[in-house]
C-alpha cells in the first residue's frame, strides 16, 4: 500500500530545506525591521503648527505641543479637532512607514505578511 503525504525517505527535499531556510531568514528581519520602526518616532502637526503630536512606532503618543495661540477658552471645540488632526496624521505615518517595510520584506509578494500589525 501506497504511503501518503511526506516525502519519500522521511528527510526534506533539498528545495523545501531552503524555503525553511528563506522563511526563518525572513522571520528574523521582520522582527528587526518591527523593533527599529517601533523606535522611531513620528511628528504631525495641524492648524498651520499650532498643535504638534509625536507618536512612536508603537502608536504611542510621546508629546502634544500646543502654541499660546491654539488654546483659546472660547473655542475649546477647535483646539480639540486640531489635536485630533494631528495625531491621525502622525499615526498614518507610522502606518505608511510599515507598510513600505513589509512591502521591502516581500519584495511584493501579493497579500503575503498582509494584516500583519507592523
Amino acid at each position: 500500500m501506497a504511503r501518503r503525504g511526506g516525502f519519500p525517505g522521511g528527510g526534506m527535499p533539498g528545495n523545501m530545506n531552503n524555503l525553511m531556510k528563506q522563511a526563518q531568514k525572513m522571520q528574523r528581519q521582520m522582527e528587526e525591521s518591527q523593533k527599529a520602526l517601533e523606535e522611531k518616532e513620528f511628528t504631525a502637526t495641524a492648524g498651520g503648527g499650532a498643535v504638534e503630536v509625536k507618536v512612536n512606532g508603537k502608536r504611542e503618543v510621546l508629546s502634544v505641543k500646543l502654541s499660546p495661540e491654539a488654546v483659546d477658552p472660547d473655542d475649546i471645540e477647535m483646539l480639540e479637532d486640531l489635536i485630533v488632526a494631528a495625531t491621525n496624521e502622525a499615526l498614518r505615518k507610522v502606518e505608511e512607514e510599515s507598510g513600505a517595510v513589509m512591502a521591502k520584506l516581500t519584495g511584493g509578494l501579493g497579500g503575503l505578511g498582509g494584516g500583519l500589525p507592523f
